[in-house]
């Protein structure tokens, strides 16, 4: 533990791997998205709870955490319900590809909330790099808005769950100075799972109603995509920015699309290929940008 300490590098690489599965294991998912995202959170929570619960000391600090904080956890918990929620119905509209690329634009919307709410600045640069990957994400709209299915549907689906997810990173980024990373992530996850669980409720959707596939995929998605991926660029906070971590997400949507071309033949448009890699060359100039 002590070498990854030293190389927190190598927990960026590993994080990447898991969100990359994500929308792939979603896409074998036979249950409506709410439903599919409750799975993973509720078996995150079952996965999570001996170590959490588990120990003296981090019994103790879930149990007295400060009031202020155990708001701001179940708040930033809430809105990773509504990224998971938003983003996987996404999904089921759009391409893997469209869909994973306007995700990433999360690291501008990042910027944007440091620079509003935590008295952040941007330089030109970093405004010019922002008004690359908008017009990448305009481009993939244009692209989806003369095709059949509702990918444009999907495409703003997924753009409200860029910004939601957002909102989760910024909170965990001001969390992380105080609160260690198991207790923080067990209170998000619990307050994730019970959001979800409510939102099933609201829409009538019963749990046990679609198969064995629901469950299936919602344990490769806690084991792979929320607890090697989310958790770690959690704990990843406390040595990167909250910009740098948004940024090492940018592998996600390559390997994504790689993947559902070999599995689900979803083969990209031209105007697709252009608006992420103006997408992914945006986030990475801004990331540079942000380093220095």
């Amino acid at each position: 533990m002590n070498y990854v300490k030293k190389h927190p590098l190598i927990m960026i690489v590993v994080g990447v791997i898991g969100i990359a599965l994500s929308s792939i294991f979603v896409k074998y998912s036979q249950a409506p998205s709410a439903v599919t995202a409750a799975y993973r959170l509720l078996w995150t929570v079952l996965l999570l709870t001996p170590a959490a619960m588990g120990k003296r000391e981090n019994r103790r600090e879930i149990l007295k955490m400060p009031g202020k904080n155990l708001i701001l956890s179940i708040l930033s918990g809430v809105f990773l319900a509504i990224h998971f929620a938003v983003w996987f119905e996404s999904l089921q509209h759009t391409s893997v590809a469209s869909s994973t690329s306007i995700v990433c634009t999360e690291v501008i919307w990042v910027a944007l909330g440091y620079c509003l709410f935590l008295k952040g600045r941007l330089s030109w640069k970093a405004i010019l790099a922002i008004g690359i990957t908008l017009v990448g994400s305009v481009l993939i709209a244009l692209s989806d808005s003369d095709g059949k299915g509702g990918h444009l549907y999907g495409d703003i689906l997924a753009l409200i769950a860029a910004v939601a997810v957002a909102v989760y990173t910024l909170i965990g980024q001001q969390m992380r100075k105080s609160t260690s990373t198991t207790a923080y992530t067990y209170v998000v996850y619990v307050s994730c799972a019970v959001t979800l669980l409510a939102v099933c409720a609201a829409r009538q959707e019963n749990l046990f109603a679609y198969g064995f596939s629901a469950p299936v995929v919602g344990l490769l998605l806690a084991v792979f995509s929320t607890i090697l991926g989310h958790s770690i660029f959690t704990w990843c906070l406390k040595y990167f920015s909250p910009s740098f971590v948004s940024a090492s997400k940018l592998c996600e949507p390559v390997v994504a699309a790689i993947m559902a071309g070999f599995l689900f033949q979803e083969m990209p448009k031209v105007l697709q290929i252009v608006g992420g890699v103006l997408i992914l060359g945006g986030v990475f100039y801004y990331s540079r940008i942000e380093r220095k």
